[in-house]
Formats: structure tokens, C-alpha cells, sequence
């Protein structure tokens, strides 16, 4: 196998061959909602049930979220690409016409998501340019539906 030399630009293109689901992580702060999306995010461990994501160090809502008791994530369903949009825009009011409800312990959980999760942070690292963020499932509830994807730059969907 020939090595090729590591660029940027080419460690995303390999790596954008790699299909990943979305998924908007949210915390209420000083009484609003905040959020971003992430596309890395996955389960960790079934004991203690443990999932992980990773929000980019020039985040404008991570750091304002970091100290929320509790954060909701939102598993994006294959109809929800304009949400997806929206949350990775900066600065922008993210939750303009979008409906939400709170979760037991007060984290914003989008409406039509594929499945919510609330959790609370165990663990945060350094990594990069970004931050692996390992939480605590507290509560988890499905929806019916198909998965949002991302997958060489672009959104689709699966079906089973």
C-alpha cells in the first residue's frame, strides 16, 4: 500500500467516506436553549452506559454549555437536513421556529428526532482541535423512523 502524505484536505476526503449520523446537543443556559450539531457521536460502554461526542474547540455554544447539569442530544431522523444546517451555523438564533421539549432535567430535545438521550458529563479531553466529551446516559427514548446521514459532504438517509 502506498502512503500517501497527510494533508488536511485529504484526511477529510478519507475520512468523508466514513457514513455518520447527526445528532444536535443541547443544554438550557440561564434559562435558554443552546445548541450545536455534531457528527462525531457514539456509544462508549453498556456499563455504565456511556456515549461519547466531540464539539470543536471554536465552538461558540460548547463553552456555554460545559457547566448545564444536564445535556440533551438529539438523534436526527433522515427529514430533519434543514435542522442539521441550522445548529452547525454560528452565532445564528438556532432555535427560531423550532419546537423542542424539555427533558426531566431541562435540556432542549428537538421535536421529530430519531431518539433523544438526556446525560450529564463524566469526562471531558483534549483532543486537537476538538474536545471528546464522555456522558452519562440518564434517560434515552426512540422514535419511529430512519436516520440522518452524512457521508462524503453531503445528507442522506437509510433504509433497512
Amino acid at each position: 500500500m502506498e502512503r500517501s502524505r497527510l494533508d488536511q484536505a485529504r484526511f477529510r476526503e478519507v475520512l468523508g467516506h466514513f457514513a455518520t449520523g447527526l445528532v444536535v446537543a443541547t443544554a438550557s443556559v440561564e434559562g435558554a436553549p443552546t445548541g450545536f450539531t455534531c457528527q462525531s457521536f457514539a456509544s462508549v460502554s453498556l456499563e455504565p452506559e456511556l456515549v461519547l461526542f466531540c464539539p470543536a474547540k471554536t465552538s461558540k455554544s460548547w463553552p456555554k454549555m460545559r457547566s448545564a447539569p444536564v445535556l440533551g442530544l438529539s438523534i436526527l431522523r433522515d427529514d430533519q437536513e434543514v435542522l442539521a444546517r441550522a445548529f452547525s451555523e454560528s452565532g445564528a438564533d438556532k432555535f427560531a421556529g423550532v419546537g423542542w421539549t424539555p427533558s426531566q432535567g431541562g435540556a432542549p430535545l428537538l421535536e421529530g428526532a430519531l431518539a433523544w438521550l438526556e446525560v450529564e458529563i463524566a469526562e471531558v479531553h483534549d483532543a486537537g482541535d476538538h474536545h471528546v466529551v464522555i456522558a452519562k446516559v440518564l434517560d434515552l427514548v426512540l422514535h419511529p423512523g430512519e436516520p440522518l446521514l452524512f457521508f462524503r459532504g453531503g445528507y442522506g438517509s437509510y433504509s433497512a
